[in-house]
């Protein structure tokens, strides 16, 4: 029987040399530099992109709300488009393209003023032959004894000015006879543009001052005509229709003779005299409807004699308003010359 007291051999341990330790700890602490260096990698890596993605967006892209309480923005382009159309409603409630017809009927007017030597038909004829000719609706009017309305546009604006200028020269009428046009200051009627730039009668112009009748006016319609005239204004001078010293002034008066003549109201007269100013004078009155417009009032909504006074309508009156709105661009109009 074995001794129960004998001892067991012990088993062997075997402990790595130094040098295996010191191998594997070098091979983790590469490892985790590896990993640190890995890791730093992408961190600057993620801030280059974050710096690019920041650069591009500040400079790319401008990050608006769908939609909005304020007014959509305009662009240079629409606000240009707008303010053309704006303009040419401005112009159409001024000159309408259809011309504005005139309360009077003109008849054989044109036909009487050329048999009394006030308009010359070979010297008007050639006026117009320079300027195209005249066509047959201006034909009719100085020859032909049925004419109808008077209709005015911008095409046939001056023609009428001429032939309104012949009436109001040659018809008769106080106005012309002991209004300022004698005055003694000026040195004769017949130094006024009014009397010597007519070129287009037979014989001295001043044989023909007030020495026709044409028309003849009741007391009631001469007052009429007194008093709207002197309520008119035209913006080449500072005068009155009732001082008709420019051809302007002149058709004006001879206009507002026929009006009265064949029963027209006050209000009509200054209604149609505004209306027939504004194609005279396109730039003025389409100046002053931008006035009007740019305090909020409406061209067919504004006093008519209010407009045609001094304030508006005279060349001083115009030169303030000129001086508050920028002018139109010019449309032409406003000569003083046949």
């Amino acid at each position: 029987m074995e001794d129960q007291n004998e001892q067991k051999p012990q088993e062997n341990i075997t402990i790595p040399p130094t040098e295996n330790l010191l191998s594997v700890a070098g091979e983790i602490e590469a490892k985790r530099e590896t990993v640190k260096a890995k890791f730093w990698k992408w961190v600057a890596i993620g801030f280059i992109v974050v710096f690019a993605m920041n650069l591009l967006f500040e400079i790319s892209i401008t990050i608006k709300p769908r939609f909005s309480s304020s007014a959509p923005r305009v662009t240079a382009q629409y606000q240009s488009t707008a303010a053309q159309a704006s303009e040419a409603a401005l112009d159409e409630s001024v000159l309408p393209s259809a011309g504005v017809a005139l309360p009077v009927r003109w008849g054989d007017l044109g036909k009487q003023m050329i048999d009394a030597g006030v308009i010359d038909g070979a010297k008007f004829e050639a006026v117009y032959a320079q300027r195209g000719g005249l066509d047959e609706n201006a034909k009719q009017l100085l020859y032909d004894a049925s004419n109808g309305a008077l209709v005015i546009t911008e095409q046939n604006s001056g023609l009428l000015l001429n032939l309104l200028w012949a009436l109001g020269l040659g018809n008769k009428n106080e106005i012309l006879e002991k209004g300022p046009m004698t005055d003694k200051q000026y040195g004769g009627a017949d130094r006024f543009a009014s009397t010597g730039g007519w070129t287009l009668a037979k014989g001295n112009v001043m044989n023909h001052y007030s020495m026709h009748t044409f028309m003849t006016l009741t007391p009631e319609q001469q007052a009429l005509v007194t008093r709207v005239s002197q309520n008119i204004y035209r913006p080449c001078c500072g005068n009155s229709v009732y001082f008709p010293d420019c051809n302007h002034g002149m058709a004006m008066l001879g206009l507002l003779e026929l009006m009265a003549s064949q029963g027209a109201t006050e209000q009509q007269m200054y209604t149609t005299a505004l209306a027939v100013n504004a194609y005279w004078f396109p730039d003025t009155y389409t100046t002053i409807a931008k006035y009007f417009a740019k305090r909020g009032g409406a061209w067919a909504q504004i006093n008519p004699k209010e407009v045609l006074g001094s304030a508006y309508s005279s060349a001083q009156g115009y030169q303030q308003i000129r001086a508050e709105v920028e002018p139109v661009q010019q449309k032409g109009g406003g000569g003083c010359g046949v």
